[in-house]
């Protein structure tokens, strides 16, 4: 007795042929490879399909702007915005006090150029010897060895006289 029956595989979804003989073991039949490879075509295709379907949904949430996101990158221009802004500002200050600085520097060297131009002219107006002489003219004489006195001064310039010289 054979008795032909058709059995589905559930894990792979591909539908086996076979003979039954009685009681005997059953025996496969081949299924023409042609329809095998368009079963395989047609299931690699759902495949793909229901990838790019998945695929576009996701590009679609990630194209998608919602408010948060609108809200994130309004904030983030203005952030940036106001750093370039408070940055070319410091660069013009930076750039009006070096202005600033070489004119402050050009008056010192004209006034040191005037000053020592003036120091010259009173140099070269004072006679000494005429000085000298008439020092000499009026009862002025040179400081005797006696009258010397030699004062140690400390990591000063200068020295403050708090009472007189003592006379010896």
């Amino acid at each position: 007795m054979q008795k032909r029956s058709a059995h589905y595989n559930r894990n792979s979804g591909l539908k086996t042929n076979y003979y039954v003989d009685g009681n005997t073991v059953r025996r496969l039949e081949g299924e023409p490879e042609e329809r095998r490879q368009r079963q395989l075509q047609k299931e690699q295709d759902q495949i793909r399909r229901r990838h790019r379907r998945a695929a576009k949904r996701n590009q679609e949430r990630a194209m998608s702007m919602n408010l948060g996101t609108v809200f994130f990158c309004a904030m983030a221009v203005l952030l940036i915005s106001g750093v370039c802004v408070a940055y070319i500002k410091l660069q013009s200050d930076i750039v009006n006090r070096t202005k600033t600085i070489s004119k402050l520097e050009s008056q010192i060297i004209n006034l040191k150029a005037e000053n020592d131009a003036a120091k010259k002219r009173i140099d070269l107006s004072t006679d000494l010897d005429a000085v000298k002489e008439q020092a000499l003219a009026l009862g002025m004489k040179y400081a005797s060895p006696g009258q010397i006195f030699y004062y140690s001064i400390e990591d000063s310039d200068f020295m403050d006289q708090y009472s007189e010289i003592p006379e010896k």
